[in-house]
């Protein structure tokens, strides 16, 4: 999906409780086409078919099918930061790989469309960016963490750190949804034990 240059803004802000439900069901709706069908399979006319309304509505509402995507996508981003911040607070950073990893991979595979839309993340700019947006949040989350756990490493190693850890395992986990799920599992344990031994290096 080539979405250079298109406008990806929705058209109007859902103020009214009736306005955000239909925002809400669109959401909803065209992710699990997306889910079902993937990005590119999907036309609007599906979405608003699904949705049960007019076309011409659900034009009121986004431009295009790139707007839709980044919308799902943000709704995405917010869930996982949320999720993460709230299970990086109650756990310890060995026991936290194991929640962390087990969290990204549970909602890689259950999140309605989150393969379908992230599949596509090099394609489309806004992707790009907030992909980028949420590696550099949860970054900062993590060196807030490690700082405290480990005060005596460097500000420029822990932030290295912060980068590599967040993005070498959410991008393995990524390959891990697409393959069979004994084989994704395995691959899961892997991962684990990397990023363990990663940590430990960072505490030596």
């Amino acid at each position: 999906m080539n979405e250079e240059n298109i406008d990806v803004k929705p058209r109007r802000t859902p103020v009214q409780a009736r306005s955000r439900e239909r925002v809400s069901a669109i959401l909803r709706h065209a992710a699990g086409i997306f889910n079902e069908f993937g990005v590119d399979g999907t036309s609007m006319s599906a979405i608003a078919r699904s949705s049960d309304m007019s076309l011409a509505s659900l034009y009121r509402y986004y431009p295009n099918k790139a707007a839709i995507v980044k919308a799902i996508a943000e709704t995405h981003v917010t869930k996982m930061e949320q999720a993460l911040r709230e299970r990086l607070a109650e756990t310890d950073m060995v026991q936290a790989v194991d929640v962390l990893v087990d969290l990204y991979y549970d909602f890689y595979r259950n999140e309605p469309a989150y393969s379908a839309i992230w599949s596509g993340v090099g394609s489309m700019p806004e992707l790009r960016e907030l992909d980028l947006s949420e590696l550099h949040t949860n970054a900062r989350d993590l060196d807030a963490r490690l700082e405290k756990d480990l005060p005596e490493l460097s500000s420029e190693r822990r932030w290295s750190a912060s980068l590599l850890l967040p993005r070498s395992v959410g991008t393995m986990l990524r390959l891990a949804v697409t393959l069979p799920e004994q084989e994704a599992e395995s691959l899961v344990r892997e991962i684990k034990i990397m990023a363990k031994a990663y940590l430990a290096t960072l505490a030596n």
